[in-house]
């Protein structure tokens, strides 16, 4: 008789509008190796509603964070980007495996002693880059790699929107900012497509004067050198109208992905190569299911997962130095960083896109 593998056990921790409108729904599609049982939000009413409309066992306050460390395999930190380190590590340090929502943290530092704890306890850490399981990056992954748009020559990128005032992603003390939040899309889909890191940054940074958008950058421009003569740009805005592309060019074509990087609609790219174009589209998908299934098998198993906690950390300091760059106004030079691992075919996991669920005092991002 055949034993089936137990599932590992959940929590998610943090209930903002991420958590409830696809974490949370991603477990009915995940269902094969994972289990939500606890809910962490510091809200009575969030709590209530969600484990109600849920049917989740254990809903704990930040407080009782310890209470659930008890109860769970793993938990899923959707919290603020100021919170991540500490409540990783505080999992870590209870024997719980982490996967962590990006920024993987607000500093470089803070991702180290993340990815220590977890070595520490031998506990798997990854962070949540949903678009690493989402089939138009892995096929424009794909055609970047196979030679099709000839050697690669520049990446550029456009992703904005205009942010709802008081979000925490206008806040500096959650971890706020246009990079942190939106940039580090541009840079890791940068990274993975030249299949490369950067040796050099330099960034300019905006504000209009907005009172909403004072504590952090309104709009940044950044510039990444890569190896032989490549280059990335691109700009995140808080303060523009809705935009989320990417092209990647080459000397024989080049593939741009409009919409490239959402999770609330299907994707698509038109591929030009020697002067003829094709279009493919992506229908909507779970992008969040993967990301469970992917890293339960990872914890079931004792695989290592992508992306790792030093794929998370390299775009944290890349991030930083941005921002370095456009205080200083002048380029800064990166430390050399080596890449363990790449994506890799376990990857390639699809599930349905799921419909908007009912929510609990949250609301989008965006004011548009």
């Amino acid at each position: 008789m055949t034993t089936t593998p137990r599932k590992v056990r959940y929590a998610v921790v943090g209930l903002g509008h991420i958590a409830q409108v696809a974490v949370i729904p991603a477990f009915a599609h995940a269902q094969r190796n994972s289990e939500l049982v606890a809910i962490v939000s510091g809200d009575r009413t969030k709590r209530r509603e969600v484990a109600r409309r849920y049917r989740v066992e254990h809903a704990f306050a930040y407080e009782e964070f310890d209470d659930c460390l008890r109860v769970v395999d793993a938990i899923y930190v959707a919290l603020p980007n100021s919170m991540h380190a500490e409540y990783s590590i505080r999992a870590a340090r209870a024997g719980v495996h982490v996967l962590c929502e990006k920024p993987m943290a607000v500093t470089a530092d803070e991702c180290r002693q993340m990815i220590a704890a977890c070595r520490k306890a031998q506990v798997k850490l990854m962070i949540a880059y949903r678009l690493h399981f989402e089939a138009l990056n892995l096929a424009a992954i794909d055609i970047a790699r196979s030679g099709k748009l000839g050697a690669l020559k520049f990446f550029n990128s456009s992703f904005a929107m205009r942010v709802r005032r008081g979000d925490i992603r206008t806040k500096r003390t959650f971890g706020g900012g246009t990079l942190y939040d939106i940039g580090v899309y541009c840079i890791n889909a940068a990274r993975n497509l030249f299949r490369a890191e950067p040796t050099h940054v330099s960034a300019v940074s905006i504000n209009s004067g907005l009172a909403s958008l004072s504590e952090i950058d309104e709009t940044t421009a950044a510039t990444l050198r890569f190896g032989n003569d490549r280059v990335a740009s691109f700009i995140t805005s808080f303060n523009a109208a809705d935009v989320a592309s990417y092209r990647i060019v080459g000397t024989k074509g080049h593939l741009h992905a409009d919409p490239a990087y959402e999770y609330a609609e299907g994707l698509e790219y038109a591929l030009t190569i020697d002067g003829k174009t094709t279009h493919k589209r992506f229908g909507k998908r779970d992008q969040f299911a993967p990301e469970l299934l992917y890293f339960s098998d990872c914890i079931l198993n004792d695989r290592e997962p992508e992306p790792s906690g030093e794929e998370g950390m390299q775009d944290v300091r890349i991030i930083e130095a941005l921002y370095a760059s456009a205080r200083a106004g002048t380029p800064i030079r990166l430390r050399p960083f080596t890449k363990r691992q790449r994506p890799t075919g376990r990857q390639r996991i699809a599930r349905p896109g799921v419909r908007k669920p009912p929510l609990t005092k949250v609301q989008s991002a965006s004011q548009d």
